[in-house]
């Protein structure tokens, strides 16, 4: 599994440790994911998704999964979370036909 957000694709970074000494080995600094289920008000069903904290504050922010994919950039997105997006534009597509 790797440590890529799914929304955001905010990776691991690499740094220094710096003694007091001031010695620098590398490090790994690690993003903050989490594994969350996300509900999606337009196809009416839950997603389980590994993201970050600050991609979960953004989501809620913008007012839910739907929200934030249609504003996310494609080559952001995980493969599975660019379905989600594409199956939210097929279903919004049809019920605006059928409105209209």
């Amino acid at each position: 599994m790797s440590r890529v957000c799914e929304l955001t694709g905010k990776g691991p970074m690499t740094g220094n440790n710096v003694s007091h000494a001031n010695n620098k080995t590398r490090r790994r600094f690690l993003p903050n994911l989490n594994d969350v289920s996300l509900q999606s008000e337009t196809l009416g069903r839950a997603f389980k998704l590994r993201i970050s904290a600050a991609a979960l504050r953004t989501v809620d922010h913008r007012g839910g999964l739907d929200a934030f994919l249609a504003k996310a950039k494609n080559d952001e997105l995980s493969d599975r979370a660019l379905k989600i997006k594409k199956d939210i534009a097929k279903s919004s597509d049809t019920a605006a036909a059928l409105e209209a």
